[in-house]
């Protein structure tokens, strides 16, 4: 009654191999969509864009990203806020150095920037994996942050080191700078949300997402059966960096509006962008979202029951969200290692079944 397949008939391959092929589904994400491009512009306030609407799509982006190549590919990553800052340098070059150019324009062309480092960044997984390979990509994080901090270039000579992004305007609203409306920042977010997730989608439902999951699973047997692992794994590092650079330059360019690379985008960010996959599901993309939105009200949801209702002090409540993010990493790892998604999935199948759920 609630959730049925009954009638749903196909007639093609294309039909039944279409992204979300039960009918349910398909009006399900349609209606969320409308939802949040016809209705919350028109709801939403200062407040609940900055805290949680923004930092949500923001940190969904990045973790796809991030998904992609750890839960897809199977090569871990802590390398996350490091090409996030790339993203965010890039974007402010190109913003200073072409100002008649669209700022969406801006965007895609600093993850495409971020997409090649990531890749140069890569390459050490074509002879290392595993623990080596994370810290590797660890050492990327550290370099990166280094180099934007001791190259007075990418921040354009500033006194104070940081980076500001200027004011740009989309259809004559302005969407970087202190005067951009709330809803419109949260348009453009949503916008590049939904692209990513779809290109995310239908690569991962692809040939070239095949080849990532057969590297995942095992790389030897992978290129015995003609995957190429140099193909693979370098894709694979490409996109997800193409990705954690869009993330990067919104972080900068729409949410925040000027950051210091040691502040903004340093090891702790690569750290919560890893511990949303892992309690969002690793290779799912709605783990992204599920792990994103878990990770980012978490902070909102404690600090309303301690401090605002309860009366605890701030910092005690900074600690007890340590504690409550570690236990369930812990959780998940143990006891439902691909995360929220696969509740997400045991809900679905129950409701398939009802009312007699197994």
């Amino acid at each position: 009654m609630l959730y049925r397949e009954a009638g749903d008939y196909k007639t093609s391959y294309e039909a039944d191999s279409q992204t979300f092929p039960i009918a349910f589904d398909r009006y399900r994400y349609w209606f969320v969509l409308a939802v949040a491009f016809l209705v919350l512009p028109f709801l939403v306030n200062d407040y609940v864009v900055n805290a949680l609407l923004l930092p949500f799509l923001i940190y969904s982006i990045a973790a796809i990203g991030l998904n992609i190549l750890t839960g897809y590919t199977g090569q871990v990553s802590l390398g996350t806020g490091g090409f996030m800052a790339v993203g965010a340098y890039a974007c402010y070059k190109l913003m200073t150095a072409f100002p008649d150019v669209n700022i969406l324009i801006h965007v895609l062309l600093a993850g495409g920037i971020t997409a090649i480092v990531g890749t140069l960044f890569g390459l050490p997984s074509l002879r290392i994996k595993g623990f080596y390979l994370a810290v590797a990509t660890l050492a990327a994080q550290f370099f990166l942050v280094w180099l934007f901090n001791k190259v007075a270039w990418f921040y354009n000579y500033s006194a104070s080191g940081q980076i500001s992004a200027p004011e740009r305007f989309v259809f004559g609203v302005a969407v970087t700078g202190p005067n951009t409306p709330a809803w419109a920042s949260y348009l453009v977010c949503l916008v590049f949300v939904t692209f990513c997730a779809l290109i995310a989608r239908n690569l991962t439902r692809g040939a070239l997402g095949r080849q990532w999951m057969a590297i995942r699973d095992m790389d030897i047997a992978a290129e015995i059966i003609g995957v190429n692992p140099l193909k693979a794994k370098l894709t694979a590092f490409a996109v997800s960096s193409f990705f954690v650079g869009i993330s990067g330059a919104l972080f900068f360019a729409v949410y925040l509006g000027a950051v210091e690379v040691g502040e903004a985008f340093g090891i702790n960010k690569s750290f919560l962008v890893l511990f949303m996959i892992i309690i969002g599901g690793l290779g799912s993309i709605f783990g992204a979202f599920a792990g994103a939105a878990f990770l980012v009200t978490l902070p909102v949801f404690l600090k309303l029951i301690g401090v605002d209702l309860l009366g605890w002090p701030t910092d005690l409540v900074a600690h007890l969200q340590l504690v409550v993010v570690g236990l369930l990493i812990m959780f998940f790892l143990v006891k439902e290692p691909h995360g929220l998604a696969q509740l997400w999935r045991v809900a679905k199948e129950k409701l398939r079944l009802w009312p007699f759920p197994h």
